[in-house]
Formats: C-alpha cells, sequence, structure tokens
C-alpha cells in the first residue's frame, strides 16, 4: 500500500457534490452511465453536470498533474457509443460492470477499470488470479461485492477476508458497503491501494456532503 490510498467517490450526479469530493482530495470522480439504475446520468445530464465541474479549476489542476480523474461508469453498452460519450464529455477513464470481453475492454479509447464482483463461492485462489489478469492488461480494478439485481453500489460488503493480499496490489480498489465508519478498518485489515464509495456517503439517496468529507478524512487518518 501506498502511504496514501486513493479515493474514489462514485455515483455523482451533481458538480456540487464533484467540488465537495475534489476539495477534500478525492483522487477519483465516478459518474454512472449505467442505464436502469438509481443514479444514471442520461448523456446529455452528464455532460452538463462534468462540464460544470470542469469549470472550477479543474483545467488548471490537471494540466499541473493534481486534481481528481473522472471516471465514466458503463455497463454492456454499445462500445462505439461509450467511446463517443467519454470523448464528447471529457472523461479520463471508463468503469466496465457488465460481461464485457477482451475485445471489448481493447476497444475502449481511455485507460479502463474493470469491476469485478465477489460472490459467496468466490475463493481467494480464483479472485487473486482474476484481479491479476487485469493488472497484466494494465486495468485498474473494483473490488466490490456480487448481487444479481444490483450491478454496483448496493452498499454491502462482502467477506474482506477473501482479498487480503489482493486488495492492497497496485491498481486494486476496495468498494462495496464502505462508511466513513469502518473505512478505516477495511484499511487496516486489507492495505488496499484504494477505496472506492458510493451509498456510504449518501443520506436518503442523496450524496450528502459531510459524509464524503467525512469518509476522505477517516481514509487519511488510517493512512
Amino acid at each position: 500500500m501506498s502511504a496514501n490510498t486513493r479515493v474514489k467517490i462514485c455515483g455523482l450526479r451533481t458538480a456540487e457534490a464533484a467540488w465537495v469530493a475534489a476539495g477534500a482530495g478525492a483522487d477519483f470522480l465516478g459518474f454512472v452511465f449505467v442505464e436502469g439504475v438509481r443514479r444514471q446520468l442520461k448523456a446529455f445530464e452528464g455532460q452538463a453536470v462534468i462540464r460544470s465541474y470542469r469549470t472550477r479549476g479543474d483545467r488548471r489542476d490537471r494540466r499541473r498533474g493534481r486534481g481528481p480523474q473522472v471516471v465514466g461508469l458503463f455497463r454492456n453498452q454499445d462500445a462505439e457509443w461509450v467511446n463517443h460519450v467519454v470523448r464528447q464529455m471529457d472523461i479520463d477513464c471508463v468503469q466496465l460492470t457488465g460481461d464485457e470481453d477482451e475485445s471489448y475492454a481493447r476497444s475502449i479509447h481511455r485507460p479502463v477499470f474493470r469491476q469485478v464482483r465477489i460472490s459467496p463461492e468466490t475463493t481467494h485462489a480464483g479472485l487473486s488470479a482474476t484481479v491479476q489478469t487485469q493488472l497484466d492488461a494494465g486495468r485498474t480494478v473494483v473490488l466490490d461485492r456480487y448481487d444479481e439485481k444490483v450491478p454496483g453500489g448496493g452498499g454491502v460488503s462482502f467477506d474482506w477476508s477473501v482479498a487480503e493480499g489482493v486488495a492492497s496490489r497496485e491498481g486494486v480498489l476496495l468498494a462495496g458497503g464502505l462508511t466513513p465508519e469502518n473505512v478505516g478498518d477495511a484499511i487496516r485489515q486489507l492495505k488496499p491501494w484504494g477505496v472506492d464509495v458510493s451509498s456510504g456517503v449518501e443520506t436518503d439517496g442523496v450524496k450528502d456532503h459531510d459524509k464524503i468529507s467525512a469518509f476522505i478524512e477517516a481514509v487519511r487518518a488510517a493512512d
């Protein structure tokens, strides 16, 4: 683990929440374009939110090598359309959350985050091999809990023990049920390269600015 655990705040729907996350020290800002989920942004909505976020000093920070990267989340959507969207919206990275195969991942014109979903049947050896394959392909990995009804962001954790020695590899983010109250325990147990939160920084389904700040503060305290 680096001395500075990376933080991804996901499921953002407003520029204001993105500004709060960036100001608190987030490394990645996630915007969801997956069809049919609660946090989905339509293309025109996402463009407006990201454009508004970008106008607030973000471009200056990016030129200086600072500031968080914008991640767009997609699931089993046409690759040509995804590439068009990320180019149009100036998205830095693409997170794939579905059943996209290798050829699909290679066709994406941005660095790829690959979600790996963990079920009760997942073994440590199997997870280790899957994650290493993705890392060797140059992708960032997001470990999340498997739920056949929810493609991610469900706010439920998995058995962290299966990810011991895996989450700590460079390029691996731990997700699933993290909150300001338990993220410190996760960091102490797994020493992840990064952590990823969505539901855990919401109140009544809406991003809570105080919880975003508290989550990042808890990460830094655990570091």
